[in-house]
């Protein structure tokens, strides 16, 4: 599997296009990388870019838009509400797949190094890549901001880790980190204040605010036996906030960074700001996102609005999507496209287009053309997701019928089961011919390596139907269940569900003996085709089984 890392620099200069188009052209000049999204502010002087790739080309084209938004920027004459200290402000590295934090902090620190020495930069590395302990949050980095700069740099404390260590008036100094997911998120308010804001931030943030007796707000500040500042922490931890007035919009925010969407994601942020700002009179009237957003986020906040409705949770991705859009407000200010703003939708759409991005019948014509790939292995998939597809319909279908009500998460919990089955059998669809052209690619390797290659692809080539009859066999569950005590009136479409999933495995059996003939390895070969009889054997007595319950019940 390729090394996929996302590079998200943040340069100072939100209104002047052709800086931004200047870094951008940059950007896409590198061969290898995907610029996926840019991102700016006026209100902020602030741009956020995204792309992705292999480590190699990912670091290039840093250095290379580092190189312009050095000539094109000027710090000294820079103004915005965002915190900055410099031209490219910040540079942080992101493992997407196939690499661990571990490597991709190697590669931040040659980044580093590399703005330091070849474009002149003052580097100072932060969060996972902090070569020094109290380096490792960026709001002490930049603690002072851009106008703070000149006093710090010439410091022993804070001496950049590379580059030079002077005060550069133009460039200012650069944070280049590496680190998990971090999504800059914006709460907007009916109301002009930043000052209430800033409150309801200090409320959410997981810093909180300076306590203080015996009145919170005129009262003296709180010390400790250090004479130290003693802090209240705020509701959400790993979470940071301040409120601010956007010019732009004619609103204040609440503007979050949430560093572990693991431990505070979106949709909790955004409850605990309207649930605070409700305390203050003040009504939360929606959001926007900064940049692109992991799937998940969506999806999770989809699933946590349908919940408090109690409905279904197992509906497709794209009506979680539009739940979470429309109860999060994220196109209040701007329009809100997933195409673009998905990290995984940016990515597919800049890839090889796939078979389930087709239409049913494109991919019916293609299936009969003179290819011999897609062929039975992916209609297979195909027959399967459609089977797993109906077994989640009536599961949703059940969940809404009136007079069961008190039964929705019984049957949302069966609909989550079909979907997770029928998504994954959608991208087996596309797999088997993957596995169909790894096979091609072998014959064609050197003679040295061939039959090596060959072997491993034959075996590639049947454990993606041996998937497909797992998941097939998994799905009948749901076929079973909602034949067992789901909506009458969806009896049939229960049934005909379980009748494709039988057509699933046993055409994906096919696919195991075809390929598993062809192995040298004759363990591994019993293995594959005992595995695939008893599958199908168990699909057969099943799908009859399900037909039978019909009957009976019809």
């Amino acid at each position: 599997m390729a090394q996929l890392i996302e590079c998200v620099p943040n340069f100072s200069e939100g209104r002047d296009q052709s800086v931004l188009d200047a870094i951008a052209a940059a950007v896409r000049a590198v061969d290898g990388v995907t610029l996926l999204d840019v991102d700016p502010g006026k209100a902020t002087n602030r741009t956020v870019f995204t792309f992705v790739g292999e480590p190699g080309p990912v670091i290039e084209a840093a250095v290379q838009a580092a190189r312009v938004g050095a000539e094109r920027i000027d710090m000294s004459k820079h103004s915005g509400e965002h915190p900055r200290f410099g031209g490219m402000d910040v540079c942080p590295l992101v493992p997407i797949s196939g690499i661990t934090m571990e490597e991709t902090v190697v590669h931040a620190r040659a980044l580093a190094k590399r703005l330091g020495e070849e474009v002149g930069l003052s580097i100072y590395c932060y969060e996972s890549a902090a070569l020094k302990p109290n380096r490792k949050n960026l709001a002490v980095v930049r603690a002072g901001e851009y106008e703070g700069l000149a006093a710090r740099i010439g410091t022993d404390e804070w001496k950049p880790d590379f580059g030079p260590a002077k005060f550069q008036p133009r460039t200012g100094a650069t944070a280049v980190g590496a680190r998990d997911f971090l999504v800059a998120y914006n709460v907007n308010l009916n109301t002009t204040s930043s000052r209430r804001a800033n409150a309801i931030a200090y409320d959410v943030r997981e810093k909180g605010r300076v306590k203080r007796e015996p009145d919170p707000v005129t009262g003296k500040v709180v010390l400790d036996e250090k004479g130290q500042e003693v802090w209240t922490p705020g509701m959400l931890r790993a979470c940071k906030g301040i409120g601010w007035f956007i010019e732009e919009y004619g609103i204040a925010q609440i503007s979050m960074n949430l560093t572990d969407l693991s431990v505070t994601p979106v949709h909790v942020a955004f409850d605990a700001c309207v649930e605070r700002a409700a305390v203050r009179g003040i009504r939360v009237t929606g959001s926007e996102i900064v940049g692109l957003v992991p799937l998940k986020v969506l999806l999770d906040a989809g699933r946590h609005y349908l919940a408090k409705q109690e409905r279904s949770l197992g509906v497709s991705d794209a009506e979680l999507i539009k739940i979470a859009v429309r109860t999060l407000g994220l196109d209040e200010l701007t329009p809100f496209d997933p195409k673009t703003r998905v990290i995984e939708y940016a990515i597919q759409a800049s890839g090889q287009k796939r078979l389930i991005d087709m239409s049913l019948e494109a991919l019916v014509h293609e299936t009969a053309s003179e290819s011999p790939a897609p062929g039975g292995g992916s209609i297979a998939a195909a027959t399967g997701a459609f089977g797993a597809a109906l077994g989640t319909m009536v599961a949703n279908l059940s969940s809404h019928k009136r007079g069961w009500d008190d039964r929705w998460k019984e049957f949302s919990d069966v609909a989550v089961i079909g979907k997770a089955c029928h998504d994954r059998l959608l991208a087996l669809v596309d797999e088997d011919t993957a596995a169909f052209n790894r096979i091609m690619d072998a014959w064609r390797a050197d003679e040295s390596h061939r039959a090596a290659a060959i072997e491993e692809a034959t075996k590639y080539a049947i454990e993606v139907p041996l998937q497909v009859m797992a998941t097939a066999l998994e799905a009948m569950h749901v076929c079973e269940a909602m034949v067992e005590r789901g909506m009458e009136a969806s009896l049939s479409d229960a049934a005909v569900g379980a009748l494709c999933l039988e057509t699933a495995v046993r055409g994906a059996a096919l696919n195991v003996a075809i390929n598993a003939k062809d192995l040298k390895d004759e363990a591994a070969k019993a293995h594959y085709v005992s595995e695939a009889k008893k599958m199908e054997a168990d699909a057969r007595t099943r799908c009859e089984a399900v037909q039978t319950s019909v009957r009976k019940r019809l």
